[in-house]
């Protein structure tokens, strides 16, 4: 949570009871804007506590990455009294955030009766209850039959979990929309979002669905880009440079770098076709290709990448995730942070720069290491009390 009254969401209070990365995700970039985020997590940790990659120290990183700025209580959720606990965190916030599954007194209609104007946001796999994660998301509507090798047979996954991540996104959106509601009328909300839904929403604004419909199955291209120019090359020196063009301007200050214009032009009488237009760009691309592929294996990718930097072509090397880190000192997202366990290294803030000031990352919490503070704030007890709780085993 950012220290910052001037932060856009100071004041806004939020339970949050998730595991994975969808929730957490939401919760996250509610608290990098200022909002006081407690997750609650069982005794000993959700089934994420230990998720890879992991620090030298065996603490999770995933976990660290996906709950910086927040608070941490755990709590005996199979306990009647635990619930009861959380029951009553949610009704002094207002907000409750959760993917985990419903629990006797947790409910919507259950927090409803304490808390009238309660906001309460629920992830779910698919809309009627039905589990379900990136990965099988994905499969389901298509989109691994799509990716990879041109002649590759079998589906392909993703690494990016692409439909948590917009789903995390999305649930934030949808928790500050019903928020603003309650500020004009005084009333609450229960905001439901699927993953399988967010996945099936994003093929079709992009027309992957009304294409299948329309008859036309969407093509397995490999690293092509689909409906114009965009491929990967080789270089001297054994790297890959990815070079995209989206209008004419990018594909004359191609043409124009590499010294092909006559080439170009000639093939376009040839042909004929107009390389001005996308279509022929990505109709003709393996001839495309063919012409320009010299160039760049004649030259370093620093070479190509000195004379690419003057145009308006849109490039850049491929380089692993241990290369892009070499250089995070100067990427202004990202800051030192000293998180707990893991030790110093770069973690990103928010991306969201606002008026000029970006937030910074914050730790991520100590696992239930907040009970005094949030039991304390939110429902007044003292610390004999918590005590008392941690005796008897309703929070650790």
């Amino acid at each position: 949570m950012i220290d910052d009254r001037t932060a856009p969401l100071a004041g806004l209070r939020v339970v949050e009871l998730s595991s994975f990365v969808a929730a957490p995700l939401g919760g996250m970039t509610l608290a990098q804007l200022g909002a006081d985020v407690v997750r609650v997590d069982p005794i000993g940790g959700g089934p994420d506590i230990g998720r890879w990659p992991l620090a030298p120290s065996g603490r999770s990183l995933y976990w660290a990455g996906l709950n910086k700025g927040k608070r941490s209580l755990t709590v005996d959720l199979r306990s009647a009294r635990g619930r009861e606990l959380v029951a009553g965190l949610a009704a002094a916030a207002g907000t409750l955030v959760t993917n985990a599954p419903p629990r006797p007194g947790l409910t919507y209609e259950e927090l409803r009766e304490r808390r009238p104007d309660l906001v309460y946001a629920r992830l779910l796999g698919h809309r009627d209850g039905r589990s379900a994660v990136d990965y099988t998301v994905n499969a389901e509507l298509g989109f691994p039959y799509a990716t990879g090798p041109e002649r590759h047979d079998g589906p392909v996954n993703h690494v990016l979990p692409a439909w948590d991540v917009a789903c995390g996104l999305y649930l934030a959106i949808g928790l500050l929309a019903a928020d603003r509601r309650r500020a004009a009328t005084g009333e609450g909300r229960h905001v439901e979002l699927a993953l399988h839904d967010v996945a099936l929403a994003t093929a079709g604004n992009l027309g992957y669905l009304a294409q299948a419909q329309l008859g036309e199955a969407r093509p397995r291209i490999g690293n092509d880009l689909y409906g114009d120019f965009g491929r990967d090359f080789g270089t001297a020196d054994g790297r890959r440079v990815m070079v995209v063009t989206l209008t004419a301007r990018h594909w004359r200050d191609l043409v124009a770098v590499t010294g092909l214009g006559r080439v170009m032009a000639a093939l376009e009488e040839a042909l004929p076709a107009d390389f001005g237009r996308d279509r022929d760009r990505y109709t003709h691309r393996e001839a495309l290709a063919g012409l320009l592929a010299p160039w760049f294996a004649a030259r370093t990718a620093a070479e190509a990448g000195k004379a690419l930097a003057g145009t308006s072509v849109l490039w850049s090397h491929y380089r692993t995730f241990a290369e892009a880190a070499t250089d995070l000192a100067g990427q202004p997202l990202m800051a030192e942070l000293a998180q707990p366990g893991v030790g110093p290294h770069l973690a990103p803030g928010s991306p969201l720069v606002l008026d000029g000031r970006q937030a910074p990352p914050e730790p991520a919490p100590e696992l239930g290491g907040d009970a005094e503070t949030v039991l304390g704030e939110l429902l007044d007890l003292p610390p004999s009390e918590v005590a008392a709780l941690r005796a008897d085993g309703v929070i650790g």
